[in-house]
């Protein structure tokens, strides 16, 4: 219900209502305001209590598909997608793979001539390309532009 409100604002609205209310006032004023929150607690929890003893069983039913409404709220098409083709793997491409492991055995990754690897994943032993003497021109793949 207050989630935007953050402690900013509740340190101003105490600092008004010093002001406005005066030090000999405040005490009462945040007493009524907890009574009054501790009412309006005791109608919604009454008003559930009623509601459940005179619905009975079909309480729970209805509770049913609000809930499932309710996991809607947090939908997310990305992870829908990925659960959807991936089958609930959220790393299917082994991108987040800090330590440098393979998969949920925590083998590492080999590759390359002599079977080693960087933590990135690409051959140890991949040689660096030469860079350009001056006036020579790039190699350009046709396909690729």
């Amino acid at each position: 219900m207050f989630e935007s409100v953050g402690w900013g604002e509740i340190l101003i609205i105490v600092v008004a209502g010093l002001f406005i209310l005066g030090p000999e006032r405040l005490p009462e004023a945040a007493a009524w305001v907890a009574k009054s929150v501790r009412k309006v607690r005791d109608f919604a929890t009454g008003a559930k209590t009623q509601l459940r003893e005179e619905m009975g069983p079909e309480f729970d039913q209805l509770r049913k598909p609000l809930e499932d409404l309710r996991g809607l709220r947090n939908f997310d098409p990305k992870r829908v997608v990925t659960q959807h083709l991936f089958d609930g793997d959220t790393d299917p491409l082994g991108l987040n793979n800090v330590n440098g492991t393979n998969g949920a055995n925590g083998s590492h990754g080999t590759n390359g001539a002599n079977g080693a690897s960087k933590p990135n994943g690409y051959p140890a032993t991949a040689s660096q390309p030469e860079p350009l003497k001056p006036g020579e021109r790039p190699p350009i793949d046709p396909d690729a532009t």
